[in-house]
This record gives structure tokens, sequence and C-alpha cells, in this order.
């Protein structure tokens, strides 16, 4: 099974959200991954979905989508047309035995710490979702509180743009 992400430029309306996410439910996709937005214009909004499947499932979905009257464009993305990143809050237990570690492992993936106290502390992270799941991981030898982390956000790189492919 392959990841995917996908954006998909919509008409920033009421229920648009749910009518995109339900054609995912309907071809059996579990999404891992969704940030929703305005654009540079309130008109549009754009969705960005990462999930995982089959190919030919993923391309059916995307016909799919273009049948959606509210769906403007759609954008595939992957590692070499685009620019991924993810943001991750992860609150860790303020321990002595464990806070210089904690602090080495942030130091080294480029995290900052974002809130302390003597009981926890907060750190941010914005990288790949490779990158903070390794980073997740190496904290899991310790006291996490609490994570919370957002979908994917991409754009395309070069100077093309979600709009120029508009399905009128």
């Amino acid at each position: 099974m392959s990841r995917y992400t996908v954006a998909v430029l919509v008409k920033n309306k009421f229920g648009v959200l749910n009518r995109v996410t339900s054609m995912f439910r309907r071809r059996q996709f579990n999404i891992s991954a969704l940030t929703v937005s305005e654009t540079e214009t309130n008109e549009y909004s754009r969705i960005t979905v990462v999930f995982g499947g089959e190919e030919n499932a993923k391309q059916q979905l995307v016909n799919q989508l273009y049948k959606l009257p509210d769906v403007h464009s759609i954008k595939e993305f992957d590692d070499n047309n685009a620019v991924s990143f993810e943001l991750l809050l992860v609150k860790m237990k303020n321990e002595q035995k464990s806070r210089e570690d904690i602090r080495g492992a942030a130091e080294a993936f480029g995290a900052t710490t974002v809130d302390y106290s003597k009981d926890y502390i907060t750190l941010r992270l914005t990288d790949s979702s490779r990158r903070i799941d390794d980073f997740i991981n190496l904290l899991r030898e310790y006291s996490i509180l609490e994570i919370c982390r957002t979908g994917s956000v991409s754009l395309e790189k070069g100077s093309e743009t979600i709009r120029q492919n508009l399905n009128l």
C-alpha cells in the first residue's frame, strides 16, 4: 500500500469538507492526516489529505472528487514535486533523570522549547512527517504526557500553483 498526499482546492462554503471527506469514506480510504484552511482569497479553501491505498483506487477517488461541484482543482504531491511540513507539539514530563536527554534530542532535531515548568516541557518541531515520526519514537523512551500534530501542508515546487489547474 502506498501513501499519497493530495491537495483539493474547493469553494469555501458550508458542507464542502464533509462532502470531500465522505468520498474518502465511501471509497474506504483511511485518512492519516487532514488540514484545511482558507487560501490567499476567502473564496477558496485548500484541503490537504494524506492517506494510504492502491494506485488504481486512488486514481478513481481523484476522478470522483473532480465530479463534486465545489471542487475546482486537485494536486497530487510527492517528495520530488512538493515542499511538505508538519507541526508537532509534544509535552514531556520534566524529570531530573531525563531532562538533559530530552534537551539533547530536541537540539538534534531542531525542536524549540515553547513552554517550561518544573513539571513539564513542551517542545515544538516543524519538519517532514518522517522526521517528526523519528523524533516521537526517540522521545517514547521518556515520559510523553501529550502529543498534538497537524497534518501535512504541501505546496508544489516551482512557480505553478493549484489555482492554475482550475476544473471549471
